[in-house]
């Protein structure tokens, strides 16, 4: 286990991920996404395209795409974003969209009422299998991460994410990115250990 428990973070803003039948429901039969950025993680893609979000009590516009397609449409939205748009939707490991709620989607072509699939992502970290034994962690095992500075403090229930294909980044929304002030080349300490009540990724 290595003495460096460095992780390095970034602040995933509101996107969405979206199935095939949905993007062709809302930017045209046979289109497919525009990658215009790369991501953190390899194969991942910002996407040229936006949608805007309806929900009960108001709109969020030029929500940005991410790719590549998904089996499903995932919604993944901060607390601050769920006030604006008069939701409650829960926080949950990607994938994980039982019991969720919906809402309008709205593209250039056309919109989808959604049914399920808007989450808060549960706060993650991405690494692979030669990280995951450098850390002594193993794959939907949930730590802690400490982050320093004038507004640092620690993240409890961190679920880590173990694939080969991953690159090493600690995943969080907007609203917990900016309670610790944190910036583009910020990092977090990894605490093994987290409370006894952290959720079961699998549930």
């Amino acid at each position: 286990m290595s003495n460096d428990r460095r992780i390095p973070i970034s602040a995933s803003v509101r996107h969405i991920h979206l199935s095939r039948q949905h993007v062709e429901a809302l930017f045209g039969p046979g289109h497919q996404l525009t990658p215009a950025k790369e991501l953190s993680q390899p194969g991942q893609f910002a996407c040229e395209e936006m949608v805007t979000l309806h929900g009960p009590k108001g709109n969020i516009e030029r929500v940005r795409v991410l790719g590549p397609e998904r089996g499903e449409t995932q919604v993944e939205i901060s607390r601050t974003d769920e006030f604006k748009l008069g939701i409650d939707a829960p926080t949950r490991p990607s994938g994980k969209l039982e019991d969720t709620p919906g809402l309008r989607l709205e593209g250039v072509f056309g919109a989808v009422e959604l049914e399920h699939g808007v989450i808060q992502a549960a706060r993650h970290i991405h690494m692979t299998p030669s990280d995951a034994e450098r850390f002594g962690v193993e794959d939907k095992q949930w730590v802690m991460v400490r982050v320093g500075g004038d507004r640092g403090l620690i993240y409890d229930d961190v679920l880590i994410r173990v694939k080969e294909s991953y690159a090493l980044d600690m995943h969080l929304d907007t609203d917990e990115a900016n309670a610790a002030d944190l910036g583009p080349d910020a990092y977090g300490t990894l605490i093994t250990g987290a409370t006894e009540v952290a959720p079961d990724p699998d549930d």
